[in-house]
């Protein structure tokens, strides 16, 4: 009778293990890190994205002016010119208005729209609106405004947390690589290149001719090929 009762003791032993294995498990602890949780790639907190940018520039206008100098006219056609690469919207010709300048700003308003139309603006891209200036002061610009897609990032500088508390975790902190992704989209002259490569030029066939037969050696001279790029 002895034989028959080792397997009895042997599956009530495997059964208290299993028991005793069930609940040592449920006193475990787990890992509630999330490996990933906060992006550590600059790139990725401070992307390069297309968005709308207002450009402008300031046109200053003493009380007594007539007309403009050949510095700041140089100047407005240099703008007339990006913004007719960068935009197809309106340029805002923003006025001052109850400042000593004023009357001359409205002089020399009309010197403004030639240089503009003469640069290839039109007339109706053109809008005259005006804000308030004080009497006294500094004398109030002229503002040329218009608004393109252009490349940039968010704004820099932002320090959630203090750099200090959180050393031992060798993670970069939340501004490094800010001002170095606003640099390089400050760099793209052409946004649109971000979104996909432009379409190729025409292959010149005369010239790919050339080419061919240079290598052919059908133009040589001195025992030794010559390569003519025109």
């Amino acid at each position: 009778m002895a034989p028959t009762r080792i397997p009895h003791r042997t599956l009530s032993r495997a059964a208290v293990l299993a028991i005793v294995a069930g609940l040592l498990a449920g006193c475990g602890t787990r890992d509630q890190t999330t490996t990933g949780a906060i992006p550590d790639d600059y790139r990725t907190r401070h992307p390069i994205v297309l968005a709308e940018a207002e450009r402008t520039i300031d046109i200053p206008v003493a009380s007594g002016d007539t007309r403009l100098p050949q510095g700041t006219r140089d100047v407005i056609r240099g703008f007339a010119s990006e913004y007719r690469k960068a935009s197809s919207g309106v340029i805002q010709i923003v006025l001052p208005r109850g400042s000593a300048n004023s009357h001359a700003a409205q002089i020399v308003r009309k010197e403004i729209r030639r240089l503009l139309a003469a640069s290839g603006v039109p007339a109706s891209r053109m809008i005259e609106t005006g804000y308030e200036a004080g009497a006294t002061g500094d004398a109030a610009p002229i503002r040329l405004s218009y608004v393109a897609i252009a490349a940039q990032t968010a704004p820099c500088g932002e320090w959630p947390e203090d750099v200090t508390l959180n050393t031992l975790e060798n993670r970069n902190y939340y501004n490094f690589g800010c001002a170095s992704q606003s640099n390089l989209a400050a760099q793209i002259a052409n946004p649109t290149d971000l979104i996909g490569p432009r379409q190729m030029s025409p292959i010149d066939a005369e010239q790919r001719g050339q080419v061919i037969d240079t290598w052919r050696g059908s133009d040589s001279g001195n025992g030794g090929t010559t390569i003519v790029f025109n």
